[in-house]
């Protein structure tokens, strides 16, 4: 079982960055493949990102390639999404989402899902 809360959504103008945080409860985050989604309003939730158990797996969805940086901390049982040049479309609710022994850019690679946090970009 893992617990994950996301943090640092808000508010940005158009070309901003933030850093979202998602800190897992459990003492095997290190066994986990995270994964970072999105959802706007009316719309499906989408992949945005996702890293392996080892920073050597890493892979973007084509529209935040280049902006957007996945990274993670085993020790402080915490996965981060670096946005930068934020634009109005990256609006949107953003979930961190944990698979056992794997990652995958599908909803249902994951079992866990935090509770997400608001991104919205607009002047």
């Amino acid at each position: 079982q893992v617990q994950l809360v996301e943090s640092g959504g808000g508010l940005v103008q158009p070309g901003g960055s933030l850093r979202l945080s998602c800190a897992a409860s459990g003492r095997t985050f290190s066994s986990y493949g995270m994964g970072w989604f999105r959802q706007a309003p009316g719309k499906e939730r989408e992949f945005v990102a996702a890293i392996g158990w080892s920073d050597a797996i890493l892979y973007y969805a084509d529209s935040v390639k280049g902006r957007f940086t996945i990274s993670r901390d085993n020790a402080e049982n915490t996965v981060y999404l670096q946005m930068n040049s934020l634009k109005p479309e990256d609006t949107a609710v953003y979930y961190c989402a944990a698979r056992y022994g794997g990652s995958g850019s599908r909803t249902y690679d994951y079992g866990y899902w935090g509770q997400g946090t608001q991104v919205t970009v607009s002047s």
